[in-house]
């Protein structure tokens, strides 16, 4: 009869212990509003993610790109059939920076929202989320770009096991309603060295590259599509100019006037690319009086 009072307080300690270690335990992500944004951001806080809404995405337009028609209708083309509910492919954007590789994948979305278009920006160090990101997904009538901007992998990290996983490898395959658009600087996405050279070699005549290359190059392989990017011409990098300083109120004469201004500003910043364009366009509406505010 003494025993089961001691047994019982035993028993009611043990709960309370575990109810204390549940709720440090992390939580299953909770769905968001849907209807509240076209774009989320994935957070994470104390071990718990979650899927921010974005009131105010991006309001740049396909149009207001210039000099890069070709990476347009390659995009427009994929994102156009993945919308319409046709097979599609995850897209790697790459190539020299500030050439519009992220303003493309923004303008996308603004194009394509209003048919059912929704986007999610993931950071690389979130990346093994996706698995958790994908379950939300999965069964939505919306179509989702999961959105990794600037990705690229140092030596060592192994994040990138897990968009590996789910752009091929996996044994689940990935909702029909999601896609992958990365862009990187790096064609590969992960570091290379002169040494990996020497980790090919000939035996017979026959060529087998190193383990270590292989596993980089299969990362950006498992992209169905590549989409490259180029330095900006001298003509290519003053028509961005001029469009942006024209939408932001600049007039005619003095954009024709500002043309060698324009180009000693890419020759201070050692870069002649659309990013830098448009921050000349910005310093130089800024400089007008009166001068009519437009976001980029």
């Amino acid at each position: 009869m003494t025993e089961s009072p001691n047994l019982e307080r035993l028993l009611a300690r043990a709960e309370a212990v575990l109810g204390r270690l549940e709720a440090t335990l992390p939580q299953p992500p909770a769905a968001p509003d849907w209807a509240s944004a076209v774009a989320f951001r994935w957070r994470k806080s104390q071990h718990r993610g979650w899927l921010h809404a974005v009131r105010h995405p991006h309001p740049i337009r396909l149009n207001d790109l210039e000099t890069i028609d070709d990476q347009k209708e390659r995009i427009v083309a994929n994102t156009r059939q993945f919308v319409a509910g046709r097979s599609a492919n995850n897209v790697l954007l790459t190539g020299s920076r500030g050439s519009g590789k992220s303003s493309l994948v923004k303008a996308v979305l603004n194009e394509f929202s209003h048919r059912g278009l929704r986007l999610i920006e993931v950071d690389k160090e979130d990346l093994i989320d996706l698995s958790d990101i994908l379950d939300l997904l999965e069964g939505r009538p919306e179509k989702f770009i999961i959105f990794c901007d600037d990705l690229s992998f140092e030596a060592g990290e192994t994040s990138y096991k897990a968009l590996k996983s789910v752009l091929d490898g996996s044994i689940a395959a990935p909702p029909d309603n999601v896609l992958i658009y990365a862009t990187s600087n790096r064609r590969h996405l992960m570091p290379e060295y002169f040494s990996e050279n020497l980790e090919t070699h000939t035996v017979n005549d026959e060529i087998r590259p190193g383990d270590t290359t292989e596993e980089k190059v299969s990362l950006s392989d498992r992209f169905g599509l590549w989409i490259s990017f180029y330095p900006f011409s001298q003509d290519d990098y003053l028509a961005v100019f001029k469009h942006w300083a024209g939408e932001l109120g600049v007039s005619p004469e003095v954009i024709a006037a500002s043309e060698r201004e324009a180009l000693n500003w890419a020759l201070a910043r050692g870069s002649r690319s659309g990013r830098v364009a448009w921050q000349f366009a910005k310093d130089l509406a800024g400089r007008q009086k009166p001068a009519r505010k437009k976001n980029k």
